[in-house]
């Protein structure tokens, strides 16, 4: 699939039955495949209100797409954007404890930006959470994300339910890095690293199309 293939449409329709399976049938019958959708409600009036519609789809002429999608009796506007993939870009997610998360984000974010000035687009996600269980359910939820290509565990004790959460993860593809902590979890991540921010620049490395470092050379070590 080629980039420049890929486009974002924007609809803003009628909340009624049957709307998606109408825009949904023009985007096929033109060859379209669609690789993203979220869906959410603007407004809700006597008669369902108005529905926001974002697509992301791999097609040829997006621009017969829109105007044939315009044309629908239940659709009101409809906007061509740029792809999330081409602004936010790959994204590094890191998930732990509030300073532990904090040092990793300065060290990612600072990565990332070195490498953004070149014109690369890598973007940081962050959230500071307490308990296994809450933990183990936002490392569940990393492969569910659009765009996640790396997770960061930042913590002094992770263990038991999240261990086999970074388990699932790592067959689903996605790598993690751990900092040094107790628990079990540094058994089961990709890479071990003791210092914070050096975790979160060894992450945006990773994804960087630029960068030399490469998660695989050094699967196993704790650094």
């Amino acid at each position: 699939m080629k980039s420049d293939s890929v486009h974002a449409i924007e609809i803003i329709c009628e909340n009624k039955i049957g709307v998606l399976r109408d825009i949904a049938s023009i985007i096929a019958e033109h060859g379209g495949n669609v690789l993203y959708v979220q869906q959410f409600i603007i407004d809700r009036g006597e008669k369902g209100g108005r529905a926001s519609l974002y697509m992301e789809i791999d097609c040829r002429d997006i621009e017969r797409i829109k105007r044939d999608i315009e044309k629908l009796d239940t659709v009101l506007e409809v906007h061509l954007h740029l792809t999330f993939q081409n602004i936010f870009g790959r994204r590094v997610i890191v998930i732990g404890g509030g300073a532990q998360v904090a040092q990793v984000a300065m060290g990612a974010i600072n990565e990332a930006d070195r490498h953004n000035l070149r014109g690369e687009r890598i973007s940081v996600d962050t959230i500071p959470l307490v308990g296994e269980e809450s933990i183990a359910r936002a490392v569940d939820a990393v492969s569910r994300l659009p765009r996640a290509d790396i997770l960061v565990l930042a913590g002094a004790l992770m263990g038991g339910k999240i261990t086999e959460e970074v388990k699932k993860l790592r067959r689903e593809g996605i790598p993690v890095i751990a900092l040094n902590m107790v628990g079990s979890v540094p058994d089961v991540a990709d890479l071990v690293v003791s210092d914070p921010v050096q975790a979160g620049t060894l992450a945006v490395m990773h994804i960087s199309s630029e960068a030399r470092f490469n998660i695989d050379k050094v699967r196993g070590r704790k650094i």
